[in-house]
């Protein structure tokens, strides 16, 4: 065999190796987030739903968590149309796939002192022709139309209105928008990967980079994975000692970090505001929905939510000591030359984009509702015709409590620190 021809095979195999590699990591994280969206979605019931919709809800689901979009139109006869819009993502199902998928993406390259931006770009490239085909495939999947069984309060003359056919809704993935955001989706979760991960490989021209990123963001993941261990603990608590197993199971397995992490940003003062109107709402915890469920739109924080329920303090209480506890970690991983105010401003920045990521991504959205004869809201919620549920931030002000508690806890984490060993430094004994 000559040299040439043992050097093309070379690369061939190294070719198919690498596809091989990309092809486990998407199919490894789709799996996850599917297994995880079908066990949330069977908690919650949707297994019985009519006409074999499970798996397409299923696809549904994952679909949205994975950046994609998933739109909602219905109709109901002749004289009048259903309305409805889902905006929410499963956070849970995004989460385990996230997880899986940055593992696998990792993992070839954790033997390498430093990786080519060639290299890194081809790997990343062929991951994302396979995750384009894999939303191609699950959003022909994720479509469907129900029918919505409705009671007739008017003594026969909805039915007649409606034609005597019952209301549909039905949703359908939107292709070009799941293609568009779930290749965003999966180009920052490979970033995200590369800025965590201490041992990952970087191109030589972005070393001098890794110094003040990587242990701000290694803190930052950590800070969120402790909030939802945090959370999957008081959650298994719950689904233990106080019943209501099904609905609890549901919200730990597709929404276990949109509560945690808007916890995060209430125990840092943050404020959200939103409503929940009519029969039906999503998953979430009593107080919350309490607090909600006022008719007009209602503001969420530490004070609403501690007059209704006291506890609510304990969110406060919370971020006083996970907050530091991630600062003392940047700085435990930072090289010992980085001075006090650099941890400050470092934790500050950090802690401000996880906040903005946290407000982006834990907004939700959903409406239903019955127009007859062109006129809205002709029925109220409360007549079991539709209903509301939304709930978003007031981004500035979550942005200026991340400011400042990133001042005070990068400068607290970083005494706590001074007492530590850490990389760079020489110590007396080894002078």
């Amino acid at each position: 065999m000559s040299q040439q021809q043992f050097s093309d095979r070379s690369r061939a195999a190294r070719a198919a190796h690498l596809w091989r590699d990309a092809l486990v990591a998407v199919v490894a994280g789709l799996a996850a987030m599917a297994v995880t969206a079908t066990l949330g979605l069977w908690a919650a019931g949707a297994a019985d739903l009519p006409g074999g919709a499970f798996p397409h809800v299923v696809a549904a689901v994952v679909v949205m968590a994975a950046g994609g979009s998933v739109d909602v139109a219905g109709a109901a006869g002749a004289l009048a149309e259903t309305k409805a819009d889902l905006s929410v993502l499963p956070l849970s199902v995004t989460l385990a796939g996230a997880l899986v998928i940055a593992t696998l993406f990792l993992r070839p390259l954790r033997h390498r002192a430093v990786a080519g931006t060639r290299e890194l770009a081809g790997r990343a490239a062929r991951l994302a022709v396979l995750w384009i085909v894999a939303l191609i495939l699950l959003a022909l999947l994720a479509r469907h139309t129900f029918r919505i069984p409705l009671g007739d309060p008017t003594g026969g003359l909805l039915d007649d209105l409606l034609d005597d056919a019952s209301p549909e809704v039905g949703f359908r993935a939107d292709i070009p928008v799941t293609l568009l955001f779930g290749l965003l989706w999966l180009a920052g979760l490979l970033i995200l990967a590369l800025l965590v991960s201490r041992r990952a490989p970087l191109p030589a021209r972005l070393l001098r980079y890794q110094e003040p990123v990587r242990p701000a963001a290694f803190a930052m993941v950590v800070l969120l994975l402790a909030y939802v261990a945090l959370g999957l603990v008081l959650g298994l608590v719950v689904l233990v000692t106080h019943g209501h197993r099904a609905e609890t199971l549901a919200v730990i397995l597709l929404g276990l970090p949109n509560l945690t992490w808007l916890a995060l940003t209430l125990g840092l003062g943050a404020s959200w505001e939103g409503k929940v109107d009519g029969p039906f709402g999503l998953p979430m915890p009593k107080v919350l929905d309490e607090v909600l469920r006022t008719g007009d739109i209602s503001t969420v924080n530490l004070g609403t939510l501690t007059e209704q329920d006291g506890r609510a303090w304990w969110l406060l209480v919370a971020a006083a000591v996970l907050v530091p506890a991630a600062a003392f970690l940047m700085a435990v991983r930072s090289p010992a030359r980085t001075r006090l105010w650099q941890h400050a401003v470092h934790m500050t920045v950090a802690l401000a984009l996880t906040v903005l990521m946290i407000c982006l991504l834990a907004r939700l959205s959903a409406r239903l509702g019955l127009s007859l004869l062109g006129l809205d809201d002709l029925f109220d919620a409360g007549g079991g015709l539709g209903g509301e549920v939304s709930l978003r931030p007031r981004l500035w002000t979550a942005l200026g409590f991340a400011v400042l508690w990133g001042l005070v806890a990068g400068f607290l984490g970083s005494l706590a620190a001074a007492r530590v060993h850490r990389r760079g430094e020489v110590g007396t004994k080894e002078r």
